[in-house]
């Protein structure tokens, strides 16, 4: 096995990626401040082994507030994916999450971006939600809440100014954002699937109108 990390989810959610890392050997804290989330991740937790659960701990608690539950330097990774759309102000929470690194850290995000909001609505053939997508940074999500999107060149910018430099981006969500969740596809075709997303998503300049971004910075 390779290197054991301490991990940060922040934003946990349900735990489905604080469960993994721990099953791969990592050491994991899950940090959610929904209380339904948090309650459906320690249900699960409870169904594994041992061995896992004693990897992971859950944490009620909010990822602008890292600074009261965590010492600075504590994780190797923090994980915040899914998260910073629902925060107004992200720049101020970044730093915080910057902080919990070691150094070399890897801070890992997952946003939704700014830059390609009209795509899902032109692909769908809703034009005139394309249009108006092009003036704004807020969009609604599939939960039915308005919502806001970040920029890759702003996000760049706070990386380096909170000492995590950017140190690589990825699209996520190229061809498939308006592919539906509960959609199923034959193996064969799923493998093709996630080949092209993959391929996609590292390739410009197709990730640049990926739904999602992927960015990893490194504290230095």
């Amino acid at each position: 096995m390779g290197q054991r990390l301490r991990v940060l989810d922040v934003g946990m959610g349900q735990g489905t990626q604080a469960l993994r890392l721990a099953r791969a050997g990592h050491s994991v804290t899950g940090l959610e401040s929904n209380h339904a989330m948090l309650a459906a991740a320690r249900a699960s937790l409870e169904t594994e082994p041992e061995g896992i659960r004693e990897r992971v701990r859950l944490i009620e608690g909010d990822g602008r507030d890292t600074g009261v539950h965590f010492l600075p330097g504590s994780f190797d990774v923090v994980l915040c994916h899914g998260v910073l759309m629902y925060v107004e102000e992200p720049d101020p929470m970044l730093a915080g999450l910057a902080r919990m690194l070691a150094p070399g850290g890897l801070l890992s995000l997952l946003v939704r971006n700014a830059d390609a909001l009209a795509m899902r609505p032109g692909l769908a053939g809703d034009f005139g939600a394309a249009l108006t997508a092009f003036d704004t940074a807020t969009y609604t999500n599939r939960l039915g809440l308005t919502v806001r999107a970040d920029r890759l060149g702003a996000l760049r910018a706070t990386l380096a100014g909170i000492a995590a430099p950017l140190h690589a981006w990825y699209g996520v969500r190229v061809f498939t954002d308006n592919v539906g969740n509960d959609v199923e596809l034959p193996a064969e075709e799923l493998e093709r699937v996630l080949t092209l997303e993959d391929r996609a998503g590292r390739t410009d300049p197709y990730r640049g109108v990926a739904a999602l971004l992927h960015l990893c910075g490194v504290r230095g």
